[in-house]
């Protein structure tokens, strides 16, 4: 409905492109299409590159500390790891201490792909055309809006 030429407030409210997790979710497929054919190279999945770089940053943890970095539950994690460990890419160990905890360690071929990795991560932040001072804000920003999310009703 308009009044005098102008959307009244309640449909603009409905206009798509004003949506915020709209435009996160279609840029997200966005990042998608342009991972996707790269990482089919290395047989990864989008879950499965990211667990990779935070092992290459700091090997060794429990299933419970990756989920947590990643914001996945280990029903999620468990199977993706399980792939991991058939493509030879990690290892996953019981502790000695506590038999509940599985640890992630990787393989000399999971290091090894960090190289053919790094390519990738190049070729996506060149495909963002975003220069270094946008992208950290970009970074900072949606830091803040998903600790506001996260936050919400706590």
């Amino acid at each position: 409905m308009t009044i005098a030429g102008k959307e009244s407030s309640e449909s603009s409210s409905l206009r798509l492109d004003e949506f915020l997790c709209f435009a996160v979710y279609s840029a997200n497929h966005a990042f998608n299409r342009i991972y996707q054919p790269l990482l089919r190279k290395l047989h990864l999945t989008y879950p499965q590159f990211i667990a990779m770089i935070v092992l290459w940053v700091e090997d060794n943890l429990s299933v419970g500390e990756l989920g947590s970095r990643l914001f996945l539950q280990s029903n999620t994690l468990t199977p993706m790891l399980k792939r991991l460990e058939a493509l030879e890419y990690i290892e996953r160990r019981r502790d000695g201490a506590d038999e509940r905890q599985v640890h992630i360690k990787l393989t000399a071929k999971g290091r090894k792909l960090q190289a053919k990795a790094s390519d990738i991560i190049n070729c996506v932040r060149s495909a963002t055309k975003l220069e270094d001072k946008h992208m950290a804000q970009m970074l900072r920003d949606i830091g803040v809006l998903h600790r506001s999310l996260e936050g919400h009703g706590k």
